[in-house]
């Protein structure tokens, strides 16, 4: 009997040993499949020089990118706006003004595109939605309404434009942005100029 006693007591003692290793075996297996499983970072480190859709990375700082895309942009947006007016002003005045933007926006935006294909920066290719909502309220608009609601988008416009061009004239972060901001700044002066002379006669 004593016999029997000593036997169930060491195979008691078995089975617990067993039953501890079993589950610190398991709960290893647990830890080192968490570690296999840790998800990768989305991060992409993306090459010096190259090129992503919607972001610009080339050879320019963040600054010089969003130079770019804004001017990209805002000549777009120019010439499009000008459009509507040379077609709906009633304002001989501001049909004059129109027709100015065009050639001249038309003219700066292929010289922007030219810059920034050699400097392999993708320009943005719609008019953004700033933008686009102005355009899109001057198509609802006719007649006397329709002139000063453009006026005004422009004198806003080329007052930001004047500002963003030379602070870009003055920088030396991106040479390419630096000469073309120089070089087109005056134009946008003479917008401005132009686009206030017309404000003060309107009624």
């Amino acid at each position: 009997m004593r016999a029997i006693f000593i036997f169930v007591i060491l195979a008691a003692i078995f089975l617990a040993t067993s039953c501890t290793n079993a589950r610190e075996s398991s709960s290893n297996t647990g830890r080192d499949r968490s570690s296999l499983a840790t998800p990768i970072s989305n991060s992409t480190a993306v090459p010096a020089g190259s090129n992503t859709s919607n972001s610009n990375y080339a050879n320019t700082g963040e600054k010089e990118d969003d130079f770019w895309t804004t001017a990209a942009d805002g000549g777009m947006a120019e010439v499009e706006m000008a459009k509507l007016a040379v077609q709906k002003a009633q304002n001989a005045e501001v049909k004059k003004f129109a027709q100015m933007m065009i050639a001249d926006h038309t003219k700066a935006n292929t010289e922007l595109k030219s810059i920034a294909a050699k400097q392999k920066i993708e320009l943005p290719k719609e008019i953004g939605p700033r933008n686009r909502s102005t355009i899109d309220e001057l198509n609802r608009l006719s007649g006397a309404d329709f002139d000063n609601e453009y006026v005004q988008a422009m004198v806003d416009d080329h007052e930001t434009d004047v500002q963003l061009f030379e602070d870009q004239s003055k920088s030396d972060d991106d040479q390419a942005a630096k000469a073309f901001a120089a070089k087109t700044l005056p134009t946008l002066q003479k917008h401005l100029q132009a686009i206030k002379a017309i404000e003060a006669k309107m009624p």
